[in-house]
């Protein structure tokens, strides 16, 4: 069934070319925009619009070619403007790119809200917004963003939620919205169950040791991993990401802690392959309310045991199907760990793991998304056909 309507889709999708405005960095961390669109990209011309890079040389926008479909732009624009000016500057470029590129058709498709006053001259046949995360709750999140997003579910035509928890938070706010929790590439990540070979930068650690990987910023419990560190001093931490929004010297140093910096995605695999357990370290707090972290079934596709504190989206499903540990402090981290050290046989646990995994996989997310955006397009259609009034398709 699936098979037939990706077919369908992959046709019309032919037609169009998406344009996707991101308050992340492509190049940042591999994640759910790089999963969804690079698929996209296999079927019709993607634009990946960056936030501004703020200089004192010429004013352009940069082109980078991914693939023959993917263009990823990141605009340059000199210091010292007002918000006011940046937004005539982005829209003026976006209007250049639009008829420099040939871009005649084309979908809007927002992964922030802070991209509206540059983007409302605008004519998508199809606005989508990607609510991958409450941006609000995040350290430094603009004031006016919660304004915009509302502005945001106004002009959507369907709206895409990052997890089950964000989703029953916003799903009041529109009326075409489906929940799409982050999946995995578990052939990419089931590749750690047979590495052998380690990294230069972490082959010297001792074992037993506690990866996580992921950007370090406000989400991370430092009290957390600080507090374990210290009471088990034969354990050791790798902390695989960058550090960002909150400040390095304020994270906890200790010769069993390990801060190996960022690591390139098809890097991770190797990387894992050498953890004893992996961790989902996030403190609970006002960022973390909602979000769905990709790094759960990807842990568990390398087939690493995993102990999370108790985030929503991991404590449902994962937590309550047994399949990760769910901690509340620095005690039951320990005593979830000793108890995973200790076991001698993981068949059982995996077998579960692999199950069920088996129906998880970005591809049938894509495919899933496609299919409610060419639904959604249809309903449309008919619509206007029928000459029905309804106000979101007038």
């Amino acid at each position: 069934m699936i098979k037939n309507i990706e077919e369908v889709s992959c046709a019309f999708l032919h037609e169009v070319d998406l344009i996707c405005f991101s308050h992340l960095r492509w190049g940042f961390v591999f994640q759910r925009p790089n999963h969804l669109l690079t698929r996209f990209s296999k079927h019709q011309r993607v634009f990946f619009i960056e936030e501004p890079v703020f200089q004192d040389g010429e004013e352009r926008f940069h082109i980078e070619n991914y693939n023959e479909n993917l263009y990823v732009v990141t605009p340059q624009l000199q210091h010292g403007m007002s918000p006011e000016e940046v937004h005539k500057r982005l829209q003026k470029m976006i209007s250049s790119l639009i008829l420099q590129m040939q871009i005649k058709r084309y979908y809007s498709w927002y992964y922030t809200p802070m991209a509206l006053p540059f983007t409302s001259h605008l004519n998508p046949e199809m606005v989508i917004y990607d609510c991958m995360d409450e941006l609000s709750a995040f350290k430094f999140a603009p004031p006016e963003l919660m304004q915009y997003e509302r502005d945001l579910f106004a002009k959507a035509d369907i709206v895409f939620t990052g997890g089950h928890s964000i989703f029953e938070n916003k799903k009041n706010a529109h009326h075409n919205i489906y929940s799409f929790p982050s999946s995995i590439e578990k052939q990419h990540f089931g590749k750690a169950r047979k590495m052998k070979v380690e990294p230069e930068d972490q082959k010297h650690i001792p074992h037993p040791r506690f990866g996580f990987f992921g950007v370090i910023d406000e989400r991370f419990d430092i009290d957390l991993i600080e507090a374990v560190a210290k009471a088990k001093p034969d354990w050791q931490f790798v902390l695989l990401g960058p550090v960002v929004k909150i400040d390095p010297a304020s994270l906890p140093k200790y010769d069993n802690i390990h801060y190996l910096g960022g690591k390139k995605y098809e890097e991770l695999p190797s990387y894992i392959a050498g953890w004893d357990i992996a961790m989902i370290p996030f403190a609970m707090n006002e960022s973390t309310r909602f979000i769905s972290p990709t790094k759960t079934p990807e842990y568990l596709a390398a087939g690493k045991p995993v102990i999370s504190t108790p985030i929503r989206d991991v404590v449902s499903p994962y937590g309550n199907n047994g399949l990760v540990h769910i901690v509340f402090n620095a005690d039951e981290f320990i005593t979830a760990a000793e108890g995973e050290l200790a076991k001698k046989r993981k068949s059982a646990w995996l077998k579960k793991v692999d199950e069920f995994l088996a129906g998880n996989s970005w591809d049938r997310t894509w495919s899933q998304m496609v299919r409610n955006i060419e639904q959604t397009l249809l309903q449309r259609t008919t619509t206007l056909k029928t000459g029905t009034e309804e106000k979101a398709y007038v």
